[in-house]
């Protein structure tokens, strides 16, 4: 798919951008294919699906209101850069952070980065729990971010450690949210945050449910957590027992 098309798709999906953002996302799926082709990026294999899955899916948060102008993002575990690295190159007033424990992802983004001109973006490498212990980013993000990662409740833990009071975790979710609900409200609790009202954010010509849920940091969250890497995963707060 070229720029004509990723335009058509972003017009469609009635999604806010500059007119250099096609190029721009071209050349991520260019770099994307050619490395996908040697690492495991995304199970997403036709252009026509990666832009809707991925590029779409990713910028269409900015068809409501809830990133600021000149908000400072973390995309928690990016993997291939989704949504952190799209909405950076959307959004060039925002600071964004990209932080992934996998090093080869790690370094496809850095030349994404560089291939785009993508100034407004920092790489970190390292564990979701041991970066949110790093004074460098606890609480020091208005919005924290993360895309088909964990259940809610494993979410809340992973995120709300870097989201300062007043920010947001933000959380791209399917059909199971409404399984993952209540446990991930009592998660939130625990780690001062409430969840808010999920926003729907369909993709145009699919028939994928896909939400974005807003869990708004109200209090600090307590020096305990997020508890050692690992453990969120295999004991998760907000369990009935927990």
């Amino acid at each position: 798919m070229d720029r004509k098309g990723i335009c058509e798709v972003l017009d469609r999906n009635r999604i806010p951008c500059g007119t250099d953002l096609p190029e721009k996302l071209e050349i991520y799926l260019r770099m994307l294919q050619e490395w996908n082709s040697r690492m495991d990026l995304t199970a997403t294999a036709e252009d026509e699906e990666i832009v809707d899955r991925h590029f779409a899916d990713s910028l269409a948060v900015l068809r409501t209101d809830l990133i600021s102008a000149g908000a400072s993002l973390i995309d928690v575990g990016t993997g291939a850069g989704f949504p952190g690295m799209v909405l950076a190159l959307a959004r060039p007033d925002l600071s964004v952070t990209l932080l992934d424990a996998q090093r080869k992802r790690l370094n496809f983004l850095e030349a994404v980065r560089d291939g785009t001109g993508a100034g407004n973006v920092t790489i970190v490498h390292t564990r979701a729990e041991d970066g949110a212990r790093n004074r460098i980013h606890r609480e020091q993000y208005d919005i924290a971010a993360a895309r088909a990662l964990a259940p809610l409740n494993v979410l809340c833990e992973y995120l709300l450690p870097y989201v300062r009071i007043g920010g947001y975790a933000l959380c791209w979710k399917g059909p199971s949210l409404r399984e993952e609900l209540e446990k991930g409200r009592r998660a939130s609790r625990i780690l001062g945050g409430r969840l808010e009202m999920p926003v729907s954010c369909p993709i145009a010509g699919r028939d994928w449910e896909h939400m974005i849920l807003p869990v708004r940091k109200t209090e600090k969250t307590a020096p305990a957590y997020p508890r050692k890497a690992g453990t969120p995963k295999t004991k998760p707060l907000g369990e009935e027992n927990g």
